[in-house]
């Protein structure tokens, strides 16, 4: 029996415990209950088990034979503050939570490996289960770093996996370099001269200047690029005014920026600085930006992808391999642990993605039959990367 069928077997229970998950749902930093669940577990399966790493994380280590090799697994485990819109059974018990992202299923799928490895422990080193909180926006990777995740954790390389709505089920994409791209933010302040909307030549108008500067946003990407840099800069909140016969004495924008490379987040961040110096010099009013940097680009280290694809290909063939998949612009907080050492993020086909079932959708949900190939992933992986000696 393969390695996938043998957790097939167990496909009900596994599935109970994810759709479990997803009915009680919980935000960032507040997974006190999913924390609770998964130590439990790992305790039994005689894991030592660590809680509160980060506030909220969990990590369970596993060692086999003699080797002091280490590296770490990953799944998140916090929800979304969305309301779902499924009326299915196991739909979220909290209005306005819920596991649009599938970080129940992420959570199962680990929880489903350190059984089979706990069970069979065919490796030789140290196996370090990472339950991380805070995915969503929040950094609970950078929260378990801080906290001296790989001071009090050494490990030679982590990799962590998400499901992909549109992708095939069960078929797997493994990115040798960016997967995902950063997600900076930034907030601009245009500060005018109020007036009578009659006689708007006795003020400054912050609306129009505003107007300018969102266009010439739209120069950043398209004109002060290199086109083999991508990059996205959007303008998505722009808040003025609040009568019609007046010109206010200030507009507000705020939005975001996603690039894979930092030298591209230094420049466009460079650029959205000259751009509001211009258009305050241009209109006579006063722009102040604040630019912050939120999550870095995903970058999969080569070696460590090329071993993720050989396990892939080796579980479910290399027709369900995909090397040349795009990365995507959405960001991922697994970047934190990608700068500290190196690894690989990888995503798993969850199948069709219509009728709602894209990421961060009311009517979302993970798709259980895909639980055992990701399990069966995770073990192959950590017998690959660790293997026994002959």
């Amino acid at each position: 029996m393969s390695i996938i069928e043998s957790i097939r077997a167990e496909q009900g229970r596994l599935a109970a415990i994810r759709r479990d998950l997803h009915a009680h749902p919980e935000l960032a930093f507040a997974e006190h209950r999913t924390a609770d669940l998964v130590a439990t577990r790992l305790q039994a399966l005689g894991f030592e088990v660590h809680r509160g790493v980060g506030r909220t994380g969990v990590v369970g280590v596993l060692r086999a034979g003699g080797s002091e090799r280490a590296i770490g697994l990953r799944a998140d485990m916090d929800a979304l503050p969305i309301l779902e819109r499924n009326e299915f059974s196991h739909c979220s018990q909290y209005a306005g939570r819920m596991h649009a992202c599938g970080h129940d299923g992420h959570t199962t799928m680990l929880l489903a490996a350190a059984e089979v490895l706990a069970v069979r422990r065919d490796f030789d080193g140290v196996v370090v289960l990472v339950f991380q909180p805070a995915e969503e926006g929040e950094a609970g990777a950078r929260a378990m770093i801080e906290d001296g995740l790989f001071e009090r954790f050494p490990m030679q390389a982590i990799f962590g996996m998400h499901n992909w709505p549109g992708m095939p089920a069960g078929h797997f994409a493994v990115h040798a370099g960016p997967a995902m791209a950063s997600a900076d933010r930034f907030d601009i302040e245009v500060l005018g001269e109020g007036a009578h909307a009659a006689m708007p030549h006795l003020g400054r108008d912050p609306v129009v200047a505003a107007a300018a500067l969102v266009q010439a946003i739209q120069t950043i990407a398209s004109r002060d690029l290199d086109p083999l840099d991508a990059a996205v800069v959007s303008t998505t909140i722009f808040n003025a005014g609040e009568a019609y016969n007046v010109i206010p004495d200030r507009a507000n924008l705020s939005g975001t920026v996603r690039a894979f490379r930092a030298e591209v987040q230094d420049h466009v961040e460079a650029r959205l600085a000259a751009l509001c110096e211009g258009i305050g010099a241009t209109y006579g009013v006063r722009v102040q930006l604040t630019y912050r940097r939120g999550y870095p680009p995903t970058v999969n280290t080569v070696e460590e992808a090329e071993r993720c694809a050989r396990v892939v290909g080796a579980l479910v063939g290399e027709d369900r391999l995909c090397r040349s998949e795009r990365p995507s612009m959405g960001a991922e907080d697994f970047a934190f642990f990608l700068e500290k050492v190196p690894g690989c993020y990888v995503w798993i086909g969850n199948g069709p993605g219509e009728g709602g079932c894209t990421l961060h959708n009311p009517h979302y949900d993970f798709n259980d039959e895909i639980i055992p190939v990701g399990a069966a992933y995770w073990v192959e992986l950590v017998r690959n990367l660790l293997p026994v000696k002959r």
